[in-house]
């Protein structure tokens, strides 16, 4: 039996195994950095399957990081398991995380006859926290020579369009009033907020197409009768590169200081975890992952469709910098609904989405197998060891 069937053997027998995993990580959704039964779910399923398990890596309780063979070339297969707030995984990171365990088990079972050392990562906090950043600066992420992912969508892709992201939340400080009695003696913190969404919607027309700005009021003051001492927000500043966004996000958060002038209030501004940056996809992993997923069955849009105009942010992207990388979109039928809404939640867990759980750690193990052939395995040894700037 050669290798790809071996990885389809072992793939198919565990399918009921990986279709479970995904639906207790869906219905036990969790928010970055508190997916600690998430996570727990990944690195016993892992362990169970012969890897050498750390949990609580890099100085994040929910990292996890499993090792199985012992080769020279190192792969890692990303798990992510946090969910979205209020409609849980309606980005689909359940399948995500039981792809890469499949992927993982499948490859341990062939990382001798391979030569390579498998390493699945358990990432948290994708949605915003920057786990993969903050792991790849504990380390975690040392000594591979690429990694890859797979993620649910409404089509099929090659490789997400990725676009880079500060995330940031701001706040002001007023002083509170009866706002009928005494108004004069109020400084009115929403007033501010107000100010600067108007300054944000005039800088849109100011700003390039590719750029994003967006984001939630998450305190607004306490009664109607008051005048609000405080308020707050969340905001996302998008840009195709780091470089772009390193412009643009000044631009924003004089918008928001233009509040604080107009109305007499103070602003201070957070960012709760690292910038993420543009996806620097690799060519050559991009080109086998589509001729192994096409392989079993996977269809991809015609080159020029407008199937992947989903321009989201990943802390993946920060990875690709760093080494060959790839984050492929996996299909699923979601009925007409798209990533972020509820119910792209219950389409991660519907028949299409346990189908993606199995082709995507099925289509990412056969990946491997290409990287390892000649002459794609001494390309990527030179290639991962080039500076990033480089590639």
């Amino acid at each position: 039996m050669d290798l790809r069937q071996r990885l389809a053997t072992a793939t198919d027998a565990r399918r009921d195994q990986l279709v479970g995993l995904s639906h207790a990580v869906h219905g036990d959704a969790e928010i970055g950095f508190e997916e600690h039964r998430s996570s727990r779910r990944v690195a016993e399923a892992l362990a169970n399957g012969g890897f050498d398990v750390q949990h609580g890596v890099a100085g994040l309780d929910t990292a996890v990081v499993a090792r199985a063979g012992s080769g020279p070339l190192r792969i890692g297969i990303c798990a992510e398991y946090d969910a979205l707030p209020g409609i849980g995984h309606a980005c689909g990171h359940n399948v995500i995380a039981s792809a890469a365990v499949g992927a993982g088990l499948a490859l341990a079972e062939v990382a001798d006859d391979l030569g390579i050392e498998v390493v699945v990562l358990g990432t948290p906090a994708e949605e915003g926290g920057g786990g993969k950043i903050l792991m790849m600066e504990g380390g975690a992420f040392d000594g591979l020579n690429a990694a890859m992912m797979v993620h649910p969508a409404p089509f099929e892709a090659a490789q997400m369009t990725c676009l880079a992201v500060q995330h940031f939340e701001v706040r002001y400080r007023g002083r509170s009033a009866h706002a009928s009695a005494y108004p004069q003696l109020g400084i009115n913190a929403a007033d501010a907020l107000t100010v600067a969404q108007v300054g944000i919607g005039l800088l849109r027309q100011h700003i390039r197409p590719t750029d994003r700005i967006h984001g939630i009021v998450t305190d607004g003051g306490d009664a109607p009768n008051i005048v609000p001492e405080r308020t707050a927000g969340t905001w996302y500043v998008r840009s195709r590169s780091l470089t772009e966004l390193a412009d643009l996000y000044p631009r924003v958060q004089r918008c928001f200081e233009a509040g604080a002038v107009a109305t007499g209030a103070t602003v201070s501004f957070d960012e709760p975890g690292p910038a993420y940056s543009e996806f620097l996809a690799d060519e050559e992993l991009c080109r086998l992952y589509t001729t192994e997923a096409e392989a079993i069955g996977r269809t991809f849009p015609a080159p020029g469709a407008d199937d992947t105009a989903l321009a989201g942010s990943t802390d993946m992207a920060n990875v690709s910098l760093a080494m060959p990388s790839i984050h492929p979109m996996l299909g699923i039928d979601a009925r007409g609904a798209v990533n972020h809404q509820p119910e792209f939640t219950a389409a991660c867990v519907a028949p299409s989405a346990d189908r993606a759980v199995r082709d995507g750690a099925l289509a990412m193990a056969r990946t491997v197998v290409a990287i390892t052939e000649e002459p794609a395995r001494d390309r990527l040894l030179a290639r991962a060891y080039e500076a990033p700037t480089a590639r």
